[in-house]
């Protein structure tokens, strides 16, 4: 097995995609909104894979987070928050704040097990900074790592409850960085204390 994960061109595989895939053998994938259509069509296509490899456990992943990072996308899907809500939440009342990110990610990881999606890149742990590229901005769980780490533990826990696998991300410091990296390099200068703050959650979790 490659240690790697993979990319499709759309939403079936190609003839090419097949053969290169077979023979390369990689740990996984990984889908963004081309490979997406409709349920029967997304189904098909993880099913497609699974049985190109003979492994029921292949990982195929997804950036499904909800808000503006959602692969799969309304009217066919619900419309899941983003991670602000539970943040504007734990303002009001924690518990429940803790308790709806749960709920809402057992919701989510259900259509992702539904479309036989086996991993989300899910939950950002980025804490949020004043001032920084709104890259992150209202996708971040809080400000506070604290407050981040226990709103993170919730929605792995929910993904679980599903029978979905949650990825943490991004890089540490990423929630202060000035620019977005899907364009640039971000430099973040911050110092070693100042980014304890940052690491905090990814150590909690």
């Amino acid at each position: 097995m490659l240690p790697a994960i993979f990319g499709l061109s759309g939403p079936v595989l190609t003839a090419d995609e097949r053969a290169f895939f077979q023979d390369a053998d990689p740990a996984g994938y990984i889908l963004f909104g081309r490979n997406v259509e409709s349920r029967e069509q997304l189904r098909e296509l993880t099913d497609s894979l699974r049985d190109l490899h003979g492994r029921d456990r292949l990982l195929i992943s997804i950036d499904q987070e909800g808000g503006r990072v959602a692969r799969m996308k309304p009217p066919v899907w619900v419309p899941y928050p983003a991670g602000e809500a539970f943040d504007r939440l734990y303002d009001v009342a924690p518990a429940s704040a803790i308790e709806a990110a749960r709920a809402n990610a057992q919701a989510l990881g259900i259509d992702l097990a539904e479309a036989g999606i086996s991993v989300d890149c899910l939950p950002l742990l980025d804490v949020r900074q004043p001032g920084a590229h709104d890259v992150i901005g209202d996708r971040a769980l809080g400000k506070e790592p604290q407050r981040v780490a226990a709103l993170g533990r919730a929605t792995l826990d929910g993904l679980a409850r599903a029978g979905v696998m949650g990825v943490i991300k991004h890089m540490p410091g990423h929630g202060r960085a000035m620019a977005d990296s899907h364009k640039e390099l971000p430099t973040v200068t911050a110092g070693e204390d100042e980014l304890a703050a940052d690491l905090a959650p990814f150590q909690a979790l």
